[in-house]
């Protein structure tokens, strides 16, 4: 929840269905929240409304964040971050598949798998969505109607993010694949 976005949809700038706020607005102009002006009051009552996130259930109760550290070729890291597109790829509006497919994508990279939201887009048929993962995420965006995908596989630990190139370029028998990898946290 972040107070710009409030104040953009309060001007309409935010097509209706892309942005849902925590908050609705009529609770936000109840607790007199000015959704026009990003003044100090107005970003401490949003940060006072913010739900809390919920603790991790896979972190060992005391864990350190460094022990979720890896090392990817020779550099300590938080994890990799591969940015993925897909160029004349096939099956980008099919909601069961590509549920099915990020699945095996966690399973095969040995991740846990806590939450998969998929939304369909109409009239094309593009889908967004994202598979929230103990070790981070895999998100989705897709274009069928240009036939292009661009996915996001940003994995922490002892994962093997790479090996969900395989299973993407299986399922969805891509013309081609662009691949680059980001070190996240290097040297943190």
């Amino acid at each position: 929840f972040h107070p710009l976005q409030t104040s953009r949809l309060a001007r309409g700038r935010v097509p209706r269905g892309r942005y849902q706020p925590k908050m609705a607005e009529s609770a936000l102009r109840a607790r007199a929240l000015d959704l026009t002006h990003d003044t100090p009051r107005n970003l401490a009552l949003v940060r006072q409304n913010r739900p809390t996130a919920p603790q991790r259930a896979t972190e060992p109760t005391g864990a350190s964040a460094t022990e979720f550290f890896t090392t990817r070729s020779g550099v300590r890291c938080a994890g990799s971050h591969l940015i993925i597109d897909l160029y004349g790829a096939k099956r980008l509006d099919d909601l069961p598949f590509i549920e099915s497919t990020l699945r095996r994508c966690v399973d095969v990279a040995g991740a846990t798998l806590l939450h998969i939201h998929l939304h369909p887009f109409e009239p094309n048929g593009g889908v967004s969505g994202v598979a929230v993962l103990a070790e981070s995420h895999i998100s989705i965006h897709s274009w069928p109607e240009i036939g292009y995908a661009a996915l996001d596989v940003f994995m922490c630990g002892k994962t093997e993010p790479r090996r969900c190139v395989e299973v993407l370029a299986e399922a969805f028998e891509p013309q081609r694949i662009s691949i680059e990898e980001l070190l996240r946290g290097r040297n943190a």
